[in-house]
Parts: structure tokens; sequence; C-alpha cells
């Protein structure tokens, strides 16, 4: 006959077995909801901008839920020490969204259910960042103003990341205006294009070269002649020792510019008359929109650091005379990603206020003297000079004003 203690035992006994085996079956019954996917398809590497190591990166989303979720948080997380390294609040998050997946309308920036979108990331560092292993934690709101969902994940490992191609400038004198800013919605950072696949961002890196004058007018006389535009017909250089990899010349110039109003082209177009040189190592250097009949090179011919392979133009899909250039890493000028470099030597002379302030060519903001500036990829919007002269960069002349 079992004493009253025995049976207390075995009572004990029995409640801890039964809690071990129902835990797990209670752990499956916490709420589950589906929310994002998250990825990192690009690996990123530092680039060195205004005297900061930024890092760009694209962080994708798919939404799997059924309802539409409106991203409130993001932190970017240390994942080996848990460490947030940068926490996002909504309107941050909002300003750094883009994508395929967004309505379009102003203010709206909920994700469909199934619909695809795009955080763009630019993390900066005071030194060049090495062995990062970061996460991203994700905080989105309901419609129906339940609890928060919550996703984790776009890994990404930095490790022995290879250095940026460090170029000669592509144009002479100056003023030249770096015109880019990963900001901006239809910019060269957010064009995302998937023509073979897979989704690429050639144009992470790009900057649009114009030219203007120490008033901040790009062109002298009637603005809607190619032929007025400061830039228009200036010699372009190559950057570095390489092999023409593609020569595409013979495409027409509109005759006249509509200011504000890119041309229309077709897709394959867009480029315009284009060269780009390869330079090894999985590396292509594109210059684009040059000027009808100019390009002087022919693919598999090799090409010295400044030496000229075309003039600036108006062909292809662009608002006014400009050269683009970026680089990438196949020779394709849409079915690859952009990759970092930067100008080996350059004087900085200002910047604009705003792209606002540029396109109404209003007065640029000057330095107190042109900083020359080593190694680095021009800030966006800044005004540079590549003028030097043996006591170093200076100031150049402004053009003389038109009636």
């Amino acid at each position: 006959m079992k004493t009253a203690r025995t049976i207390g035992k075995i009572i004990s006994i029995a409640v801890v077995l039964t809690s071990t085996w129902l835990s797990p079956a209670i752990a499956q019954r916490a709420p589950v909801v589906q929310a994002f996917d998250l990825r990192v398809p690009w690996q990123p590497a530092p680039i060195k901008v205004n005297g900061q190591w930024d890092l760009l990166y694209e962080l994708h989303l798919d939404n799997y839920s059924a309802e539409p979720l409106q991203p409130e948080q993001l932190r970017v997380i240390d994942a080996d020490n848990g460490h947030i390294l940068r926490d996002y609040d909504a309107a941050a998050v909002r300003a750094m969204l883009g994508g395929p997946g967004l309505s379009g309308k102003k203010g709206d920036t909920a994700i469909a259910p199934g619909a695809h979108a795009v955080i763009y990331l630019n993390l900066g560092f005071d030194a060049a960042p090495t062995d990062l292993h970061l996460t991203h934690e994700l905080s989105a709101e309901r419609p129906d103003g339940g609890a928060p969902v919550q996703a984790q994940g776009g890994t990404l490992m930095l490790h022995g990341w290879p250095a940026p191609v460090v170029f000669s400038p592509p144009l002479r004198g100056g003023y030249w205006v770096a015109v880019y800013d990963g900001s901006w919605a239809r910019g060269h950072r957010r064009s995302l294009y998937a023509v073979n696949g897979a989704v690429h961002v050639p144009g992470r890196f790009a900057i649009d070269w114009i030219k203007v004058d120490a008033q901040g007018r790009y062109t002298k006389g009637d603005p809607t002649d190619p032929k007025h535009w400061l830039g228009y017909g200036e010699e372009v250089l190559a950057v570095a020792d390489g092999k023409v990899a593609a020569a595409m010349d013979g495409m027409a110039e509109p005759a006249r510019v509509d200011p504000g109003k890119p041309t229309r082209v077709p897709l394959q177009d867009a480029t315009g008359n284009y060269v780009s040189l390869d330079l090894g190592g999985g590396r292509y250097v594109f210059y684009e929109h040059l000027k009808t009949g100019s390009i002087t090179v022919k693919p598999g011919q090799a090409v010295h650091r400044g030496e000229v392979i075309g003039r600036l133009g108006y062909t292809g899909e662009t608002t006014g005379p400009h050269l683009h250039m970026h680089v990438a890493d196949a020779n394709l000028p849409l079915d690859a990603e952009g990759m970092p470099y930067a100008l080996d030597r350059f004087g900085w002379a200002g910047s604009y206020r705003s792209i606002e302030d540029f396109g109404g060519e209003k007065a640029w903001q000057p330095s107190a003297r042109v900083v020359e500036r080593q190694a680095e990829l021009p800030a966006p919007l800044s005004v540079l000079t590549f003028a030097p002269h043996p006591a170093g960069f200076k100031q150049v002349a402004p053009a003389p004003k038109q009636p």
C-alpha cells in the first residue's frame, strides 16, 4: 500500500513529465503570422565620399502576408553581438522605401500582399568598415490596427572587400556638376532592371556630368538648342587603361531639348551612343549619351588613360546634353550590377543646395577656396573642377554672361 508521501512523489513526477511533453505543443500554438522575406542580393563594398566611408546596398522585401503591411521601423543589427548599429523610425524608413510594390500614390508606402519593395540603405562610417556581419529587423503595422508584425533577415557579411577602382576624371576643366542623389525616387540608384531573369541596379554609383558656369547656368543662349549647352561637344576621356568592350554609334540626336522632360526611346536605346571599356577584374566603365559620329574607338582596341574616346552629346533617354558614367560588373548596360569607384584627384569648388536650384539654373554655393580631394567619389550635386595647375586647383574663370 502506497504511502501519502509516495503518492505525492508520483503526482509531482507526472506533472513534470506532462509539462515536458506538452511544452512543444504549447509553443506551436503561439500566434504565427506571415510577414516579409528580407534579402540583400548584392554584396556591397564601401566607398569614400566627402571624407566619410559609405556602405550602399539594397534590402529587398517581399510581403507574404494576406494583408498590406506598412513599414514603421528598421534596425540594422550586428549579428555577432546583437548591438543595434542603426535605428530608423517610420519617417526615415518611408524616405528610403521604393520599388515596384508601392502604389505610386503620394504618401502611400504600404506594401500590398505579394508585392515587392526595396529599402535603399546608406550606412556612414568614420573609418572604412571591416568584418561586418549585419542582419535587419523590420517592424510593420497592420491595417486592422492589430499587433505589429516583425521580420528579421537580410544577412550581410563584409570581409576582405576589394578596394574600389580609382580613375582619372572623364572630362577636362570645369565647372562640372556631379548630378546624382540616392534619395531621388526616379534617380539612377533606385532604377531596377530585370531583363534576363534577375534584377540589377546598374546605376547604383552612376553620375551624370553637366557643365555649368560660375553663375550656375548650364546653357548659353537658347536652352532648347543642344549646341547651346555648355558641355555639348566636350571631349570625353578614358579614365583608365583598358580595352574597348563595346562602341555603339549612329543614333541621331533630337533637334531640340524640351527642358525638364526626357526624350522617350525604347529601353534598348536608353543609353544613346555609348562606349564601354573593359578594365579587367570584372569591371566595365560605361560612357553614355555621346554625340552622334564622335566616337573615336572600336571594339577590341586598347586605350590609355586620358585618351579621347568621344564627345559629350544628346542621344538616348535624357533631359539634356550630359555625360552619364558608371561602372558595372558585366559588359551590359542594364543587366549588370553597379560597382563603386573613385576619382584620383579633383577640386571641390562648391555645391548646389538642391536639385531644384540646379534645374532652375540658380547660383551654386561656392566654397571659400577650391579644395583638392583624392581617391573619393564626388558628393551629390557637388561642383568640381578638373583643371589643376602647378600650385594646385584653382577657380575656373566665369563664362561671359549671355544677353
